[in-house]
């Protein structure tokens, strides 16, 4: 329950969240800091897209390998086949 609570933020939180960073940081540093977390953002989209390509292909690795073998194990024993 409490955790609803926390991510249910009106307008004025935001407001006080961004007023917090601003005097934290200053006026100056504040984008230095958005392109810190938008660069950080780009690397873990590349970092996971590059996964997820790793993965298909090893996917479609394996399934190639296994109709191969397939292929061989029908051709190899004619009389299975029938």
């Amino acid at each position: 329950m409490n955790i609803l609570l926390f991510f249910s933020m009106g307008g004025s939180e935001i407001l006080v969240i961004f007023g917090v960073v601003l005097l934290l940081f200053g006026g100056k540093k504040i984008p230095e800091l958005m392109r810190g977390i938008g660069k950080g953002i780009r690397e873990f989209n590349a970092a996971r897209s590059n996964i997820e390509s790793e993965l298909r292909e090893g996917m479609r690795e394996a399934e190639r390998k296994e109709l191969e073998e397939r292929a061989k194990k029908q051709q190899g024993d004619p009389i299975e086949r029938y």
